[in-house]
């Protein structure tokens, strides 16, 4: 029995060894485009020196001097 565990522990070591070979082998995706506009948001939102850009609540006028406006 003992020769049996001996035998069992490579054998182990070798599936895990496969398992994550393959795991490490798998095809990434390669959808970083939401990732890098939300990136460029925050670089521009960290920009010295610059307002962020407003949005006026619905039903506001324009020009008329209304400040109760949402940061972007």
């Amino acid at each position: 029995m003992a020769a049996l565990a001996w035998l069992l522990i490579p054998l182990v070591g070798v599936l895990v060894a496969v398992v994550w070979a393959r795991w490490a082998a798998r095809a990434r995706s390669t959808a970083d485009g939401a990732s890098l506009a939300g990136y460029e948001r925050f670089r521009t939102a960290m920009q010295p020196g610059e307002a962020p850009p407003l949005r006026l609540k619905e039903g506001e006028a324009g020009e008329s001097g209304a400040t109760d406006a949402e940061p972007v």
